[in-house]
């Protein structure tokens, strides 16, 4: 489970996302994901600039187009979101984005090996990964 202060929960976060974000895709994911400190004048007014800019947030989403198993879509959440978790337990995703994972079709089948070797490929394409 991630850490609190790493998940994308609001609905100002998700908006400033969506509306200010760029999209990066491999084959069985797709990653929506914005730098903050690129993105300086879209800070909320009762944040504080510094602290703003160095938060890492991050969500993931399986819809149900992908499986209509809820069973088969909470497994490949909770993989994702170890797999994250993990990164982030090692200090190697750099603070200062928000992300949100989206799972494509052909991600049900994948193995956790699969699944890590995508999300380490998408972070590597934003420039967020540490080296």
């Amino acid at each position: 489970m991630l850490q609190k202060e790493n998940r994308l929960t609001k609905v100002r976060d998700f908006n400033l996302l969506f509306n200010h974000g760029a999209w990066a895709n491999t084959a069985n994911f797709s990653l929506r994901f914005l730098c903050l400190e690129k993105n300086k004048n879209q800070i909320p007014k009762k944040e504080e600039e510094e602290v703003f800019v160095k938060q890492l947030r991050i969500g993931f989403t399986v819809g149900v187009k992908i499986s209509k198993s809820a069973v088969k879509r909470n497994r490949l959440k909770r993989q994702m979101r170890e797999i994250v978790r993990l990164l982030i337990k090692d200090n190697q995703i750099k603070n200062g984005f928000y992300l949100l994972f989206v799972a494509k079709a052909g991600a049900i089948g994948l193995s956790y090996e699969e699944i890590t070797a995508q999300i380490i490929s998408l972070l590597k394409s934003v420039k967020c990964l540490e080296k």
